[in-house]
């Protein structure tokens, strides 16, 4: 029985995070640039996102490009950026036709002008879509994301449109710019890593986690089928006895 079809839809995670690494060490162990590993990952998100849907996921969060990664050399960065114009540009009207809402979160400041017009035109198109919403996390950092919702709460509390005794956790949610969308029940990392890379810190509270040494240009739908029976294994209790 294949992998997929032996998963009860009904206790699958309703939205999937994916710390997509190992893209550069794909590369170097096929003797190839890292261009060519980061080309090789952009194509692996077809396969995960037709898997998604297959198995029932609502939302599919991924981490593409954190506020840590500007620091990588001039040429790398270029590569990355031009691989999501490529992707931005021949792949939204696919996801589109096949019902899938997209967003991305993050700094927009720092992207190319280009790349943020091909961003809003996307989210646009696809904005009405219901049967998967498919997030990108760009130059994004959770520090970044939680000290903005800080700076916003501050601000409507200065303008009396907030009284502070009633700033909780609920009112800062809504300050962040995730707040429309449910928190992962899952977050899978590939590439043997184990840490979160400052991903969604606020959010991941209390989400199950997965760790793969399986590289991100070879993560394949057993590989996520594999990752979400091992959440289905688990109790989750949120902290409940």
């Amino acid at each position: 029985m294949e992998l997929q079809t032996s998963i009860d839809k009904e206790i699958c995670p309703k939205h999937v995070a994916i710390i997509m690494d190992g893209n550069g060490r794909w590369a170097k162990a096929r003797g190839m640039p890292r261009a060519m590993g980061h080309k090789r990952g952009v194509e692996n998100v077809r396969i995960v996102v037709e898997s998604s849907i297959r198995l029932g996921i609502r939302f599919l969060r991924l981490f593409c490009f954190s506020s840590e990664n500007w620091k990588r050399t001039p040429g790398e960065i270029l590569d990355l950026m031009l691989l999501l114009k490529i992707y931005l540009s021949e792949e939204i009207k696919e996801l589109n036709d096949r019902g899938i809402r997209f967003r991305v979160i993050g700094d927009r400041m720092k992207l190319d002008p280009e790349i943020v017009q091909l961003i809003e035109r996307s989210e646009q198109l696809t904005k009405s879509n219901v049967t998967l919403t498919l997030t990108l996390a760009l130059s994004y950092g959770g520090r970044r994301a939680i000290a903005l919702a800080a700076r916003d709460i501050a601000q409507q509390a200065c303008l009396g449109k907030i009284k502070i005794e009633d700033i909780c956790e609920n009112v800062f949610e809504t300050a962040l710019e995730t707040c429309e969308i449910p928190h992962p029940d899952l977050v899978i990392r590939t590439s043997g890593e184990k840490r979160i890379s400052n991903f969604l810190l606020w959010e991941c509270a209390y989400s199950e986690f997965v760790f793969t040494d399986t590289l991100w240009p070879d993560f394949s739908k057993d590989d996520l089928a594999m990752a979400i029976k091992e959440y289905c294994s688990r109790d989750r209790r949120f902290g409940a006895a």
